[in-house]
């Protein structure tokens, strides 16, 4: 097999496996496609495999982090991760719309992330890849060229309020807001590809006027590709974390998004495919048949990254609602899985 080559020219060549050891191994580092309202069905690529991270913010759907640090190392090695995302292509699933560095923490952390994303692009050539950041560290001139290499990065900016910013994101001591505004436009003026900034809003956290001002000057300057402004939409990490109203989000939404307004699928911030319910997604339609575990071990690894509905989870994997429910409540009964109720939604979660 061809060497994956990454930005800095050193050769990573996949660890692979028999395709009847490959059968029975879980996913750990491959997961979804998760449907994702800005990207469609996006497969996640986890380069922590646990949660480590340079924030520690109230709303993390991945749970409260468990190492805070600003130290990059190959956490998840390069090759690892290639060889199970050849392996994923290798048995047969559909090509996603996406393929999504981001998983359990910052994915910008793991040194090696400029070579994930090169041999993502080896392996699937026509699929565009995307990074997730919460752009703690594009101020490190070698994140910024890892990141050049991505089709989208998606980063965060919630807010430019210094003690909004210490509430909300919880940030590592050495992640400055100055330092990480800096960051994302000195990474603008050099990117070619999509910029997708989001903002998300936590009730009382960062909804006020100082904020909305600052962030409406700030995108002016950035010149984003498209923003999305969200709120909550599943558990959070943390209590003090709530969504906001419809009206603050509209108000936020006007300011910062004018031109975007029709990208934006639900008026109370969640997926668009959260609304859809249907179980028909052009995932991985033949999952189940192929092994019986297979679908399960989809699914854990899914949702040990992001708290899902059945709906979602059918829809992203392409599967009837009853065999997710199914799959789901099987893992629930063995401890893989736990459910959780917000409003009148039932979400799981690893």
């Amino acid at each position: 097999m061809t060497a994956l080559v990454p930005a800095r020219g050193r050769p990573v060549k996949p660890l692979r496996r028999d395709k009847e050891d490959r059968a029975t191994d879980a996913l750990r580092y491959v997961f979804g496609p998760v449907a994702s309202g800005r990207l469609g069905l996006s497969l996640g690529l986890d380069l922590l495999g646990a949660r480590i991270c340079t924030f520690d913010c109230l709303y993390c759907e991945a749970g409260p982090t468990d190492a805070l640090t600003v130290a990059r190392k190959p956490y998840v090695p390069a090759a690892k991760i290639l060889a199970e995302l050849a392996d994923w292509k290798a048995d047969g699933n559909d090509a996603p719309d996406v393929v999504t560095l981001g998983g359990l923490g910052e994915p910008t952390l793991n040194s090696e992330c400029d070579a994930v994303i090169a041999g993502a692009k080896e392996i699937f050539p026509d699929v565009p890849v995307a990074v997730l950041t919460n752009s703690s560290l594009l101020s490190d001139p070698d994140v910024r060229a890892a990141c050049n290499l991505a089709d989208i990065v998606l980063p965060s900016m919630d807010t430019l309020v210094t003690a909004e910013y210490a509430r909300l994101n919880r940030p590592h001591a050495a992640v400055g807001l100055d330092a990480l505004r800096q960051g994302l436009l000195d990474f603008r003026a050099g990117y070619q590809g999509s910029l997708f900034l989001e903002v998300l809003l936590a009730a009382g956290v960062n909804d006020s006027e100082e904020n909305l001002e600052a962030l409406r000057t700030f995108c002016r300057e950035l010149a984003p590709t498209r923003v999305d402004v969200v709120t909550l939409s599943r558990p959070g990490a943390h209590a003090g974390a709530t969504a906001v109203s419809k009206a603050v989000l509209a108000r936020f939404r006007e300011a910062l998004c004018p031109a975007a307004q029709s990208l934006v699928a639900a008026a109370d911030g969640r997926d668009a495919s959260r609304t859809s319910g249907t179980g028909e997604g052009h995932g991985p339609a033949a999952l189940a048949a192929r092994r019986p575990d297979a679908l399960a071990a989809a699914i854990a690894a899914s949702v040990r990254r992001r708290p899902q509905t059945v709906a979602v989870l059918a829809a992203a994997l392409g599967q009837p609602r009853d065999a997710v429910q199914a799959a789901l409540d099987a893992l629930e009964q063995g401890g893989a899985v736990r459910r959780r109720q917000e409003g009148r939604e039932i979400f799981y979660s690893g």
